[in-house]
């Protein structure tokens, strides 16, 4: 497929396409591309070593002032007709479909029981009586936000897909008779829209019979599942063999695999911490690191985002004063992080929290369940990227759902950690062993990560999705995007803000076949809605570039293009002038 760039005028980048798209360039449909397609990209300059990636400023621009009255004025417009529409539904013009509170609940109801005394003759008595303050199981106005606004705009999530999730996939075409309150299948089908919203990072998620011979001979072996947990008969020794592979791919003393990436942090985390502990979390943390320090007991103070002089004040304070009231000390203190946050894209400045960590005597608790082997020269996450000692990270976390095509999450460290674990985390005593078929995809895609299947297949993958990052990141910078997020990260949220402008970004690039995820209030701040990409090794030069295309004439019919920043081809180098008071470790 022929390809021309024109110059880049006002910052602005203008791709022409000529010929046919890129479903003619041979390449495998919901499967890895050839390897005639893994061709270099423009703009593809040597990575920049360790110390020039944790100096880059991550970009996070601020859009003009206009752009956030106009979503505020957005928000409160369709907040309005909720409330005009729920006025409508009260006097039985308009019908809801959503659960609501019944009207018994709403009032004081009359109850009747039956009575039953012991005294004879046997009677039955029946008493009345009045219940009032009946606590309803749903409330109308905390189903105000569901029933009003997003049900206007619920066609652009939960779209059924029929085929792999791999770089192009089929989607299920669904029409609503109801203004989306319910949804009915045509039988037709979108056939090869581009899949810019799956955690694909490797393209593992594949159906290649070559590649998953390995998995298709397990599950003939072992069945599709263990029926039991690791403690009692669900102890496999592909489970083990995993496990022992991940220590050594993670370059520590001991790992330990879990059935669920959500459960690894929601159901761990309770085991290491509890009352008396102190937790230090990020404010952009996921929710499953959230949940699972709420549920330790432990007390929990939040630090600005990637601020490490917001995380050392807390830090000192907490050494300083202690305990509140009791002001003894805190049995732990933990801090918890992550490599890459699925949010915003950003990669966590683990050096500086390493050297806080040391100077300060915590626990840090890395969750790498979008940086494993997505980032770093061999894909080993953010420790390999900044050049790190594994040993220097306390806890260890990561996911297989990601990089790996499969599910569950792993916890590493030290053998003392991973032994503790086994019998006092409740995802690892009561939750049933993971698959066998899955296990074994797992050991297939690290092992080819690692080479040890005798091949370069993945570091040539993983090559590739670091070039496929930059190329794409950089491009939206030129064409007047902000985009949130680090260079490395293959995670790229597109800032749409105005909640019409998200909307109307879903269904017109769907139309154009291609797939992505837009993300907005409750998920995000209310003035930072957006569209979130993920960067994939399968996906080939030609996809890039038609999502490229369209994305920039999309931007410019909607005006999404609201970065004021110049942006060049060389390096950005910027002086770290913050006034921590530690040094790195030499």
């Amino acid at each position: 497929m022929a390809r021309t760039t024109a110059p880049v005028p006002n910052g602005k980048l203008n791709i022409q396409l000529n010929g046919n798209n890129f479903k003619n360039a041979n390449c495998k449909k919901n499967g890895y591309h050839n390897k005639a397609q893994k061709n270099s990209t423009a703009h593809s300059a040597g990575p920049p070593s360790s110390r020039q990636r944790f100096q880059r400023p991550e970009s996070f621009e601020n859009p003009p002032m206009y752009v956030a009255v106009m979503t505020y004025l957005g928000f409160g417009i369709v907040t309005l007709f909720g409330y005009f529409r729920d006025f409508l539904r009260a006097v039985g013009l308009e019908k809801c479909h959503i659960a609501r509170e019944r009207e018994e609940q709403k009032n004081e109801s009359e109850v009747s029981f039956l009575n039953i005394p012991l005294a004879k003759p046997t009677r039955l008595v029946i008493q009345q009586f009045h219940l009032q303050d009946f606590v309803p199981l749903y409330q109308d106005f905390e189903n105000f936000y569901t029933r009003n606004l997003y049900m206007r705009v619920r066609d652009n999530w939960n779209r059924p897909i029929c085929s792999l999730p791999g770089p192009v996939f089929d989607v299920m075409e669904r029409v609503s008779p109801d203004y989306n309150w319910t949804f009915s299948l045509t039988g037709k089908t979108i056939d090869d829209v581009i899949n810019m919203g799956s955690y694909n990072y490797l393209g593992f998620a594949e159906n290649d019979g070559d590649f998953l011979k390995t998995v298709a001979d397990r599950t003939q072996q072992y069945g599709l599942g263990v029926c039991s947990t690791r403690q009692e008969m669900g102890n496999l020794a592909i489970h083990e063999e995993l496990e022992q592979l991940v220590a050594t791919f993670l370059g520590v003393e001991s790992s330990m695999i879990f059935g669920m990436g959500f459960a690894t942090n929601s159901m761990n985390i309770p085991a290491l911490v509890g009352k008396g502990c102190l937790i230090l979390s990020d404010e952009l943390n996921h929710t499953s690191l959230i949940l699972g320090a709420r549920l330790s007991g432990a007390t929990i103070w939040v630090f600005k985002h990637n601020n490490m002089q917001s995380l050392e004040r807390l830090l000192r304070e907490a050494v300083c004063s202690g305990q509140p009231r009791t002001h003894r000390p805190w049995r732990k203190v933990l801090i918890m992080v992550e490599g890459i946050y699925s949010m915003e894209g950003s990669v966590v400045r683990l050096p500086d929290i390493v050297a806080l960590k040391k100077k300060y005597k915590a626990y840090l608790y890395l969750d790498e369940a979008h940086s494993i082997g997505a980032v770093g020269p061999t894909g080993r996450g953010v420790t390999e990227l900044f050049g790190l000692d594994p040993s220097d990270i306390d806890v260890m976390m990561g996911t297989f759902t990601k990089s790996f095509g499969a599910a569950g999450g792993y916890i590493a460290g030290k053998k003392e950690l991973v032994d503790y674990l086994r019998s006092h985390s409740h995802s690892a005593v009561y939750a049933s062993a993971m698959s066998p078929p899955v296990t074994e995809q797992i050991l297939r895609a690290m092992k080819c990560i690692m080479g040890l299947d005798g091949t370069t297949v993945g570091q040539a993958r993983v090559h590739q999705l670091a070039e496929n990052t930059r190329y794409f990141r950089s491009r939206l910078q030129e064409m007047g995007f902000i985009i949130y997020g680090n260079d490395d990260s293959p995670v790229v949220p597109i800032l749409l803000y105005m909640p019409g402008k998200v909307v109307a970004f879903s269904r017109a690039m769907l139309k154009r076949k291609i797939g992505v995820v837009v993300v907005g209030f409750p998920a995000t701040p209310i003035t930072e809605a957006r569209a979130r990409f993920c960067l994939s090794a399968a996906h080939t030069k030609a996809m890039l570039d038609q999502v490229l295309f369209d994305l920039n004439e999309l931007g410019d019919d909607l005006c999404l293009k609201f970065s004021r920043r110049k942006y060049s081809p060389r390096p950005q180098q910027h002086n770290n002038n913050d006034d921590t008071d530690f040094e790195l470790d030499s």
